[in-house]
């Protein structure tokens, strides 16, 4: 349904569950090197379980090659430097929901060159600075299939 993709995953916990989401939603993960963990790593395994080896997993060497692979396909940069939230953007089937490493996030420069293409979860002023990696991916991809309206 959705393309996750995570540019340069460091925690392997954050892999296994966004491969879970992925799976439960009919959609692909998309991980972009370099890896901060392996993919044999036992932590992956364990987060993703026994469903590991159903998820529609896709490696990359650099973004660059995944973006040349997804021609015509929407990005949407996931950002806490975003403007836009994920409430006000309308996403189509097949689009690429693009998330950075845990501790630095996207580059400024992609968000910046995607424009209102770039999104951000709200959160409440004061709190925390970032969230969880797979939970931001589980609050987007649970919007943009909220608007597909599947009939699971």
């Amino acid at each position: 349904m959705f393309n996750i993709v995570l540019v340069e995953p460091e925690i392997p916990h954050n892999a296994g569950a966004a491969g879970r989401l992925a799976l439960a939603t009919g959609s692909a993960l998309h991980l972009v090197k370099p890896l901060g963990f392996s993919l044999e790593d036992k932590y992956v395994k364990r987060t993703g379980l026994d469903y590991w080896k159903d998820v529609d997993l896709h490696v990359w060497d650099s973004f660059q090659e995944f973006e040349a692979a997804m021609p015509g396909k929407k990005m949407w940069m996931l950002s806490t430097k975003a403007k836009q939230s994920p409430w006000q953007a309308k996403f189509s089937a097949g689009d690429c929901l693009v998330f950075g490493k845990e501790t630095k996030g996207l580059p400024e420069e992609m968000v910046k060159d995607a424009g209102d293409a770039s999104l951000r979860i709200p959160m409440a002023p004061g709190g925390t600075r970032s969230l969880n990696l797979s939970t931001a991916v589980a609050i987007v991809l649970y919007e943009a299939v909220r608007q597909q309206s599947p009939e699971w």
